[in-house]
């Protein structure tokens, strides 16, 4: 069954269903609805923060779902499901993976990837997507159980700043040295470089802001209506 729900998701596009509180389309049924769309539209997979959107996007939908609880913690840079606390709510949810940070920086409870991987799986009964910024990252990851490895946070740690486009070398190097699937995610923005990322070697690739985030889409389009 879990391999099935890996299987499912080759060369498919995952759809990042996610607002905040401050978002226009924060709260209520919208992320629900944003899932709807995305599964008419071709996607083969959501991904979304927190219990009760995790919830409600279960309710309309049998695509494979992704599930985080960002939450954070003062001092700390890891937000994407940052302890054991944000672990046992995703429990009590239908997501069929569980996404966390699999960075080598210091979380909250001080609790460590290795143990982390291990707790989803064996203890909860999850798949576990390894968010991660480095090819060493993500060979640890795998090397530590973690079924999906995502590129997700390349450009967002101390290391990897200063990244603008999506990290084709990093999609094509993990591809390349690990035999887990990836899953290509972070500034992707295009079916053009969907499409690229599926050539490189990932396995599925994830979209959130340039589907999913109307005001950022639109604010895109009047700056260069501006320039």
């Amino acid at each position: 069954m879990k391999n099935d729900i890996i299987a499912s998701l080759k060369n498919k596009l995952i759809v990042s269903c996610q607002a905040y509180e401050g978002d226009p389309l924060f709260g209520g049924d919208t992320m629900a609805k944003m899932a709807i769309a995305a599964e008419q539209g071709g996607a083969g997979g959501i991904r979304t923060n927190g219990f009760e959107d995790i919830v409600s996007i279960r309710k309309v939908t049998d695509l494979p779902i992704i599930g985080i609880m960002k939450e954070y913690y003062s001092g700390y840079d890891v937000y994407i499901t940052p302890t054991y606390k944000e672990l046992d709510v995703l429990e009590k949810t239908d997501a069929d993976i569980i996404a966390l940070d699999c960075t080598m920086r210091d979380r909250p409870d001080q609790s460590n990837v290795s143990d982390l991987i291990k707790y989803i799986k064996h203890d909860l009964g999850k798949l576990v997507m390894a968010d991660v910024a480095t090819l060493e990252e993500g060979i640890f990851a795998a090397e530590n159980g973690a079924d999906l490895i995502g590129t997700t946070l390349s450009g967002y740690t101390n290391d990897t700043k200063g990244i603008m486009e999506p990290d084709w070398d990093l999609i094509k190097d993990l591809a390349n040295v690990i035999d887990v699937p990836i899953i290509a995610e972070g500034r992707i923005n295009t079916g053009e470089q969907a499409a690229k990322a599926l050539k490189l070697g990932a396995h599925a690739v994830c979209i959130g802001t340039a589907i999913t985030r109307p005001e950022v889409i639109t604010e895109n389009i009047v700056r260069k209506m501006t320039q």
